[in-house]
């Protein structure tokens, strides 16, 4: 009696040892698949992630690159979306990005470059023409005229009657004193 129940929990034993790697794979060979926009990015830049193929309610992506774990929404059955920041620390390189659906882990289903930003990008320091409608070329012109062109014609004209007006003013005042000291 006493061999027949060693016997049993023996089998029990190499039961659990044969299957419990057959699980592990299942979940490791599975069809969950990761879609990172965009692919490179500079630190501190946003992503875009899609995960198909998890099976469950709930999905969370995560990688040393993220800011912080994202919790995906889901957009249909196996299907979430979401978005996440990449810290603005982090160091230059390829980062894995890994999966978990209800629990049940899938690592490196995805990676997200962090390069440096490039430097060779201009900024632009006026109005760009690029749409705009009708207003575009007033930008443009308000934007030349600040940058040192000088006062236009209105300008003089109004200099012009402020300096008449207190040319008026003086020669009022002053004829104004000499009446008052002569009588």
């Amino acid at each position: 009696m006493r061999s027949c129940l060693i016997a049993l929990r023996a089998a029990g034993v190499a039961t659990v040892l044969v299957l419990a790697p057959a699980a592990t794979a299942a979940h490791a060979d599975d069809s969950v698949e990761v879609n990172l926009a965009p692919a490179t990015v500079v630190p501190g830049g946003e992503v875009a992630i899609n995960v198909s193929g998890c099976q469950g309610t709930t999905a969370t992506v995560t990688s040393q690159a993220f800011a912080a774990d994202v919790e995906l929404s889901s957009r249909t059955g196996s299907q979430f979306s979401g978005q996440t920041t990449v810290k603005a620390g982090v160091s230059l390189a390829a980062y894995e990005v890994s999966v978990v659906c209800d629990g049940h882990r899938h690592p490196a289903k995805g990676q997200i470059k962090v390069v440096q930003q490039p430097t060779d990008q201009q900024t632009p320091v006026a109005p760009v023409r690029a749409g705009g409608g009708g207003a575009a070329h007033l930008a443009v012109a308000t934007t030349d005229r600040v940058e040192g062109t000088g006062p236009g014609t209105p300008h003089a004209v109004i200099g012009l009657v402020l300096a008449g007006v207190a040319a008026i003013a003086v020669a009022f005042r002053s004829s104004r004193r000499r009446r008052t000291e002569s009588d």
